[in-house]
């Protein structure tokens, strides 16, 4: 009888831990990023933000208009979906399908998402007019793709990303993550100035902040570009917070996307990774 009552026990002792283990658990969010400017919500897997993120990053890098961001997303949305792959027509590949016997660079330069971008705007910069251009003209002009009306589908999702991404819509663009840590600040650091240029940047431990100066909405869009490629990069880099101009995104709420924070400056972004 002693026997039995132990083993009831034991049951009821291990129903209560695997219960509290399971509710315990956060459950799994899809993850996802989303643009949402002018009425148009542009809603992309976590590549795809990665990368029209760094699209964005390079143009401003290089002083490019947004325009030229736009006409950048809008084609690699035709070309790959905005993923970097390794196939495609004949020997295509990359984010833009650019191809090797074309002149674009070898196979391993073109799979390099930071070259293959690289080698598009400087394609587009030697196209007269492109910033007033149509954008499937210009893209077509870079492209010479055989299907040229093609590109113009993707321009809303195109322009809201690069209006997002480039600043000039604040707290616009933003990434639904499953938290995972990990993230350092010597990481995050070293990629944003890859992305962005050698910008000035100040460390504390798992903090870094990016101090800002100049004009107010110089200031604004250029702080908004900086604060929106962290967030598209958040799950890579395992990033847990990020503030800027009155506002917070945490990866632990990131599906509740940018919240009002007083304390968020309007003039340095800050990223932390504890």
């Amino acid at each position: 009888m002693r026997f039995r009552w132990f083993v009831v026990l034991g049951l009821v002792a291990s129903v209560v831990l695997v219960g509290t283990t399971l509710s315990d658990r956060t459950p799994l969010r899809s993850e996802y990023c989303v643009a949402s400017v002018n009425g148009v919500r542009a809603q992309v897997d976590l590549e795809q933000g990665q990368w029209a993120a760094l699209m964005s990053a390079i143009a401003q890098q290089r002083g490019l208009p947004p325009r030229a961001t736009t006409i950048a997303i809008a084609t690699a949305f035709q070309e790959s979906k905005i993923h970097n792959i390794d196939y495609g027509d004949r020997d295509s590949i990359g984010l833009f399908q650019q191809r090797p016997s074309q002149g674009w660079g070898t196979v391993e330069q073109i799979i390099d998402p930071w070259y293959s971008i690289g080698k598009f705007y400087d394609a587009l910069v030697k196209i007269d007019g492109y910033e007033s251009m149509e954008i499937t003209k210009a893209a077509q002009k870079v492209q010479r793709s055989a299907f040229p009306g093609a590109y113009a589908q993707h321009e809303d999702y195109a322009r809201a990303l690069a209006s997002s991404l480039r600043g000039y819509s604040p707290a616009k663009f933003t990434c639904q993550i499953n938290p995972e840590g990990g993230g350092s600040t010597t990481t995050v650091v070293k990629d944003v100035r890859k992305a962005f240029g050698d910008i000035e940047v100040a460390r504390d431990g798992d903090d870094a902040t990016y101090p800002l100066e100049g004009k107010a909405d110089d200031v604004r869009a250029r702080g908004w570009a900086v604060a929106h490629y962290l967030v598209g990069n958040a799950a890579r880099l395992g990033i847990t917070s990020i503030s800027f101009g009155g506002r917070t995104w945490t990866a632990s709420s990131s599906h509740e996307g940018w919240q009002k924070d007083p304390d968020a400056g309007p003039s340095t972004v800050k990223v932390s990774t504890n």
